[in-house]
């Protein structure tokens, strides 16, 4: 199977569930000192703006262009599609599933906490700030890709410089979110908390359904 039982998985889902509500819960109530740290922080990534600079800033523009709430449902879309054509049925269905499950939650956690965004913020990053959505999506995107994709590569030597150059994204990506003023530096963490949770959950469903869905003609995989 791509996704092995784990006994730990639920360990990882309270620790890193437990470290999101407690920092969604100290948004909500407008904790002085989260506001802070939030603020020194983000003026760390801000105060130098590297307009001039202008390879950095294109970077952090494309990087935030990529990882679209939208864009992240077209590159798992894409994926499950050479999933299934490949006889990957059940691990492409886990994959539309893991994200949309994941940005369901993430909307609604939104409307929940309803964060203003930084003042600064472009017109077009509308909405509510916490979590991010761009990072909670492109965690997943990467996640989608670390679980199902790469370990069908067969070279050990491509793996690892794909999932080193999948981990070096999803940090600049944050980095963008937050440099681009879209983002408290908060937001992108609670997004990574959240995503990391929910993939907790969703691996555990993948465990516990893809033999039941082997079973069923319509959906029976290469490989699980």
């Amino acid at each position: 199977m791509f996704i092995e039982r784990d006994d730990h998985r639920w360990w990882r889902f309270a620790l890193s569930g437990g470290f999101f509500l407690a920092l969604m819960l100290l948004i909500m109530f407008n904790s002085s000192v989260l506001t802070m740290i939030d603020a020194v922080l983000q003026s760390l990534f801000t105060s130098q703006r590297l307009e001039d600079i202008g390879w950095f800033h294109a970077l952090m523009s494309l990087l935030s262009f990529l990882a679209k709430p939208v864009l992240d449902l077209v590159w798992v879309f894409i994926i499950a599609g050479v999933l299934w054509l490949k006889g990957y049925r059940i691990p492409a269905l886990w994959s539309l599933g893991t994200i949309f499950g994941g940005d369901v939650l993430g909307t609604i956690i939104k409307h929940i906490v309803k964060r203003v965004r930084p003042a600064q913020h472009l017109a077009t990053d509308d909405g509510y700030s916490f979590p991010s959505g761009h990072t909670l999506g492109f965690f997943l995107v990467v996640a989608i890709l670390f679980l199902i994709v790469i370990p069908l590569i067969q070279k050990v030597s491509v793996r690892t410089i794909l999932q080193i150059l999948l981990i070096f994204a999803v940090f600049f990506l944050a980095v963008s979110r937050v440099y681009l003023y879209a983002h408290w530096p908060f937001d992108t963490i609670g997004a990574m908390l959240l995503a990391y949770a929910w993939l907790q959950v969703a691996e555990w469903l993948y465990v516990a359904w893809a033999p039941r869905l082997q079973r069923i003609p319509f959906f029976r995989s290469v490989e699980i």
